[in-house]
């Protein structure tokens, strides 16, 4: 198991909260995988269903529109990588940029956001959460990051930060001034965790295969690993990166 305080073991229980499906699997998907393996129970809350993805090419959208399909893929990874318990909080995906509806994670009250993060939380009772460090520009992940760790501080329950390196997000910028200089995320400015910030690191290079069925399992999108030099793919999949924030007393 990854280092958690207060020595929990592996009756852990450990809550992943995302934004949009397939976060919990191209961002978290190895910590599930290894969590699940060292007898951990986990869960996943996401706040949305996609809608505002894109389709991958050679997609059919059933009538049930994108975030049916989505969720369905939500629920298939989740169930391969031994998630006990997934979540859906009805917020709707408000996409990268542009006018945010009020149903949306952009347009919501903070305060409703947070209600509903806790009522997740306490459903599940937790000993852990983890979510994504939003650093790589959408504005969704920080949302839901935001409200996270505040729900961490006011429960006491430890938060720790899922992280995109600095230093693999560079690789991966390189990278894609080279095939896709157009690349939205190409002017947002510089991505990433500072990997001077990073708390904790380790390896699992052994959950890679599982990882990619898992990634694969989310057809209708295209994964930001796809096409990706083996060293670029491999800064991000081969090793959990984390920043443990408040509250403090609990993470010391």
């Amino acid at each position: 198991m990854f280092p958690i305080p207060n020595g929990c073991g592996p009756l852990l229980r450990i809550q992943v909260v995302v934004a949009h499906p397939d976060d919990e699997t191209f961002g978290c998907g190895s910590l599930l995988l290894h969590a699940c393996v060292a007898g951990a129970t986990t869960a996943v809350t996401c706040a949305t269903r996609g809608e505002a993805g894109e389709v991958a090419p050679g997609v059919e959208v059933p009538a049930g529109g994108l975030g049916s399909l989505r969720e369905s893929e939500l629920r298939e990874a989740a169930a391969f990588m031994g998630v006990r318990r997934v979540e859906l909080l009805d917020f709707r995906d408000s996409g990268m940029s542009g006018d945010a509806g009020p149903l949306t994670l952009a347009g919501a009250d903070p305060a409703e956001i947070r209600d509903a993060v806790r009522e997740a939380v306490d459903a599940f009772g937790p000993d852990v959460l983890v979510t994504l460090d939003g650093s790589d520009g959408h504005r969704d992940h920080a949302i839901v990051r935001d409200a996270t760790v505040d729900v961490g501080g006011e429960l006491g329950v430890p938060v720790y930060l899922h992280c995109l390196p600095r230093s693999a997000m560079r690789l991966w910028a390189q990278h894609m001034e080279t095939v896709d200089p157009s690349s939205t995320y190409l002017h947002l400015g510089e991505l990433g965790t500072p990997d001077e910030e990073l708390t904790t690191v380790f390896g699992t290079r052994e959950h890679l295969p599982a990882r990619w069925a898992a990634i694969r399992l989310h057809r209708s999108q295209v994964s930001p690993f796809e096409g990706l030099p083996e060293e670029v793919a491999s800064a991000f999949l081969c090793a959990e990166h984390l920043v443990a924030v408040r509250p403090a007393e609990l993470l010391s």
